[in-house]
């Protein structure tokens, strides 16, 4: 059953998480970091549901990698850790980044729970190579959080940041909501393969072109928000092209696009190795889209 959502609770929140009197024109890249204020951060993992999660994810990131020949993995988007310790428990290297200083610390206390000493490093996606002094055979971003990039400049700074941190036949894979069947359709969600927290409900309180303001509730009646910029899915994949990547496969949901209807999440695999003509070919089963080298 979702929580009664009262005044005090989130006129609360909005003051924590620094919204001030006009949330709807927060739209800033910079704020992320009010946004993820230490009562939210705490609570995060309610959201996810470790457990859940595994179950519904299975080895698709882990296959994805290992098909790649990938060992080194940074994990840029590593939020209270999920996807760092189930890398390294698949026997991955991985270096764990995030924007929030509260995210890292929740992510390192998660590691060491499960017996794990996570690598972190509180760094900004825009200036990532000034942190991040190693090469990595893969880049992860994931949980939706690319979409905290308001400013197009931001988005083309941090995929071009992205790829310089990549080895040559490296490649990134990054996540994002639905949001054309958000703004286009209204909202809607299977509720099974990424927020898998059943007591917790995640659903946009304001949609337009260029903004989804998320509204979090919990069991305790507690109320966040985190207000996310909606960029499309072909978009996504115009600057991920744009920026030099070769080659872009795209999944809906850890399935081939085609097969699974309306999807919550869209996974795109972009490839930093050049392709020649000769080497195009589909594979993986996602919707691929091949560079011109010509």
């Amino acid at each position: 059953m979702e929580a009664v959502i009262t005044q005090s609770s989130t006129a609360e929140a909005k003051k924590s998480q620094g919204f001030g009197k006009d949330p709807v024109e927060v739209r800033d890249t910079d704020h992320y970091q009010q946004e993820y204020v230490e009562g939210f951060v705490d609570k995060w993992d309610e959201l996810i549901d470790w457990d859940a999660r595994y179950e519904s994810e299975g080895d698709f990131f882990i296959e994805l990698l290992k098909k790649r020949g990938a060992k080194r993995i940074l994990d840029v988007a590593t939020g209270t850790g999920f996807h760092s310790v189930r890398l390294i428990e698949a026997g991955f290297e991985v270096c764990s980044v995030d924007g929030s200083a509260a995210m890292l610390a929740k992510a390192f206390e998660n590691g060491r729970k499960r017996g794990h000493i996570l690598r972190t490093i509180q760094a900004d996606w825009r200036w990532l190579n000034r942190d991040v002094h190693a090469a990595y055979d893969a880049v992860i971003c994931l949980g939706n959080s690319f979409n905290h990039l308001f400013d197009e400049r931001d988005r083309r700074k941090a995929l071009a940041e992205f790829y310089a941190v990549l080895k040559h036949d490296g490649c990134l894979i990054l996540d994002q909501r639905n949001y054309d069947a958000i703004l286009d359709d209204g909202f809607s969600t299977k509720h099974k393969f990424y927020y898998c927290g059943h007591q917790v409900s995640a659903e946009p309180e304001h949609v337009d072109e260029g903004l989804a303001r998320f509204r979090y509730t919990f069991p305790d009646d507690s109320v966040y928000y985190l207000n996310m910029c909606p960029i499309r899915r072909d978009y996504v994949r115009d600057l991920m092209q744009e920026v030099g990547f070769q080659k872009i496969a795209t999944y809906a949901d850890f399935e081939d696009e085609e097969s699974t209807g309306t999807a919550d999440f869209y996974i795109h695999v972009a490839e930093k190795k050049y392709y020649g003509a000769e080497d195009i070919q589909e594979d993986d089963g996602g919707t691929t889209r091949e560079v011109d080298n010509a």
